[in-house]
């Protein structure tokens, strides 16, 4: 049997490491360098619309001071969404908005963000599969 080309697997293997780090920092970015452009721009809406819609609801987003570790989760979520998840704490912080869960819009707003964050890390693993080979 024939031993795989160690400088191929290893070319794969940072192929996949850059599309995922690329997938994960800006929603689709990943799936771009891949030449994947259908799934790099849905991905990119999907993402992007959850997260707007996260922030329009005034959802609270969770920062590293997390007091429990529910909040840490909820941050390792919001962190997944890469550069959106800066930006909104920026804004956030510019033009004063404070998140409201009282009301259940807040609630859900909450829920959405963190969907942002679950949905582009699953996006950054397809780009990393992909990458690699492992998917078609």
């Amino acid at each position: 049997m024939p031993q795989p080309d160690q400088s191929a697997l290893h070319a794969s293997a940072s192929r996949g490491l850059a599309a995922f780090v690329a997938g994960w920092l800006l929603p689709g970015l990943g799936h771009a360098l891949l030449r994947r452009w259908t799934r790099a721009a849905v991905f990119f809406a999907s993402v992007v619309a959850l997260a707007a819609a996260g922030v329009w609801l005034r959802g609270n987003i969770f920062t590293r001071q997390a007091a429990d570790p529910f909040e840490w989760l909820g941050f390792l979520a919001d962190a997944g969404t890469g550069v959106l998840y800066p930006a909104v704490l920026y804004l956030n912080r510019q033009w004063h908005i404070v998140a409201d869960v009282s009301r259940a819009a807040g609630d859900y707003g909450t829920r959405f963000f963190a969907a942002a964050g679950a949905l582009n890390l699953l996006c950054a693993f397809d780009a990393y599969a992909i990458g690699t080979g492992r998917k078609a």
